[in-house]
């Protein structure tokens, strides 16, 4: 049996609607009924590199970063193929001067980061002590 099961249907056009588990998440080549696989992707990327972030800071002794907030950015190829991904990273606490540390053990822990190609992994700048 399957770690995960995903269910996704489209009844016509561009538009798909996804049911996991008892969510439900719908995506739009056209990006006119929900965002498109391309921002999909990166805010998935974006959302998974988060916590892993965290824990990456906790095993560094940071337990509380309070707000921690991704801006991210992609940019696309001729043929709207994702070609670069960059994660501006604002975070609440002081981190003393371990911001790359715990950057690099995010990028270790996340399971998005893990699953793009090289070419695709976010270059990250991280700015703690920021709210």
């Amino acid at each position: 049996m399957a770690d995960i099961n995903v269910t996704s249907t489209s009844d016509e056009g561009f538009a798909t609607t996804s049911q996991l588990g008892d969510f439900e998440l719908t995506i739009d080549a056209t990006g006119e009924e929900g965002p498109d696989p391309n921002e999909t992707l990166v805010a998935d990327y974006a959302s998974c590199y988060i916590p892993a972030f965290r824990v990456g800071a906790q095993q560094r002794d940071h337990d509380d970063l309070g707000k921690v907030e991704i801006d991210a950015a992609a940019d696309l190829d001729d043929d709207d193929d994702l070609e670069s991904i960059s994660f501006d990273i604002s975070v609440e606490a002081d981190l003393d001067g371990e911001e790359d540390e715990i950057a690099e053990r995010g990028e270790e822990i996340c399971h998005v980061h893990s699953a793009l190609r090289e070419e695709l992994h976010a270059d990250i700048s991280v700015e703690s002590d920021a709210f």
